[in-house]
C-alpha cells in the first residue's frame, strides 16, 4: 500500500457478514458513506468514464456533485479527434463503441472542465490515457499539479495500445502495466487506481502487477472487445471494426473479475464497472468486493439512473435493516 493512502486507511473497519433483520432501519438511518482507496466518498456511486463526459451534459438533468464521484472521460497529453464514423452500435443487452479517446488534451480540459467541475463542487476521479509510459506520466504529473482539492484519485486507463511494442494493449500484458502505473505513481499525490481488462488469461496476475508497482486500487472492468456485422452489406457496423462492448450484458463478467481478485487481494480496494444500472446490480458488485459501483452504458438510456439508484439503495438497506452500505463490501456467502 503506498504512502498516498496508508494514513487514510489505518483503522478502517472490516467488512461484516451481512443479513436481513427485518425493515428496522430507516431509509434516512442509512449510512451510504464507503472509502476507496482512502478516498471517503458520500455514497458509492460513480459515473463511468467515458458515458458522462466532464459532467456538463448531465448536470440539466441532477446535480453531479450529488453521486460519490464523477470518472471523467479518458484524457491524453494532446488533443484527439478520435475515430471516424460510426462508432457505436447497439447489441442486444448493450451497446459497441469505438470512439478512439476523443478529448481536447489535458491542457484544454484543465482550463475549461476542471474550474466547472470545482464551481459544482464535485469529487472528480480524472481518468488518463496515453500511448506510452510518458505520455502517461505527464498527464498525470499536470493533472496532480492543477487538480487541487477536486480531483481526488487518477484512473489509468490502460487498454490503450503501447506504441513502442507493435500496439500491443498495456493492460493485456502485466509488465507493460506495471510500467505505467510506476510512472504514473511516481508523479500522483492522490491515489492511483489502475483500470483493467477482462480479455486477458488471468486478470489477477496483472492486478498484482499493478499494486506492485504502485497502484492504490482497481477498476474492474474496462470494456469487452466485440464485433457486429450488418447481415444485409456484411461490413462490419463500427468502423474501427471491433470495438469496446459494455451495459448489461457483460454485468456478469465484472461481477466474476471483482469477486476473483478480491478473494485473491482482499486488501485492494475495487471500483466495480460493467453493466451496472439497478440497486441490486450493485448490491452484486459491493458484495463481490467493490467499494463503489460505477454506473455508465445506462446513462445513455436514463439520464436520472444514477442518482435514482443512491436514493433506492439506500430504501434497500433500510427494508433489510442494514444499516451501513459498507458493510455489504464483500459479504459473499459461499456455497
Amino acid at each position: 500500500m503506498s504512502e498516498r493512502i496508508r494514513t487514510v486507511t489505518a483503522g478502517a473497519e472490516p467488512a461484516a457478514r451481512v443479513t436481513s433483520t427485518g425493515g428496522t432501519t430507516g431509509r434516512a438511518e442509512v449510512d451510504l458513506s464507503v472509502r476507496l482507496a482512502g478516498i471517503d466518498l458520500p455514497n458509492p456511486i460513480t459515473s463511468a468514464s467515458g458515458c458522462f463526459a466532464s459532467g456538463a451534459e448531465i448536470d440539466r438533468f441532477h446535480d453531479v456533485a450529488d453521486l460519490g464521484a464523477i470518472v471523467v472521460k479518458s484524457i491524453t497529453a494532446e488533443p484527439r479527434q478520435g475515430l471516424p464514423t460510426p462508432r457505436m452500435a447497439e447489441t442486444p443487452s448493450g451497446m459497441l463503441n469505438a470512439i478512439g479517446l476523443q478529448n481536447p488534451g489535458v491542457e484544454a480540459w484543465i482550463a475549461k472542465d476542471l474550474p466547472w467541475l470545482r464551481e459544482r463542487g464535485a469529487r472528480v476521479i480524472a481518468s488518463i490515457a496515453g500511448m506510452s509510459p510518458e505520455e502517461f506520466r505527464q498527464v498525470a504529473r499536470e493533472l496532480t499539479r492543477a487538480g487541487g482539492d477536486t480531483i481526488v484519485a487518477l484512473e489509468v486507463n490502460l487498454s490503450c495500445p503501447n506504441v513502442e511494442d507493435r500496439g500491443l494493449v498495456f493492460a493485456c500484458s502485466p509488465p507493460d502495466s506495471a510500467e505505467v502505473i510506476r510512472a504514473v505513481a511516481q508523479e500522483a499525490r492522490i491515489p492511483v487506481l489502475a483500470k483493467l481488462t477482462s480479455d486477458v488469461t488471468d486478470i489477477v496476475a496483472v492486478a498484482r502487477a499493478v499494486v506492485s508497482a504502485g497502484a492504490d486500487g482497481l477498476t474492474l472492468i474496462n470494456t469487452l472487445l466485440g464485433m457486429a456485422i450488418d447481415p444485409d452489406t456484411g461490413l462490419p457496423e463500427l468502423a474501427n471494426t471491433y470495438g469496446g462492448l459494455s451495459g448489461p450484458a457483460i454485468r456478469p463478467v465484472a461481477v466474476r473479475n471483482v469477486h476473483q481478485v478480491h478473494s485473491a487481494l482482499p486488501e485492494v480496494p475495487i471500483l466495480g464497472c460493467g453493466g451496472a444500472r439497478t440497486v441490486t446490480d450493485v448490491v452484486q458488485f459491493l458484495r463481490a468486493g467493490a467499494s463503489a459501483v460505477s454506473i455508465g452504458t445506462a446513462t445513455f438510456v436514463d439520464p436520472f439512473v444514477a442518482p435514482r439508484v443512491v436514493d433506492g439503495l439506500a430504501r434497500w438497506c433500510a427494508d433489510r435493516g442494514i444499516a451501513r452500505v459498507r458493510d455489504l463490501i464483500g459479504a459473499t456467502t459461499p456455497r
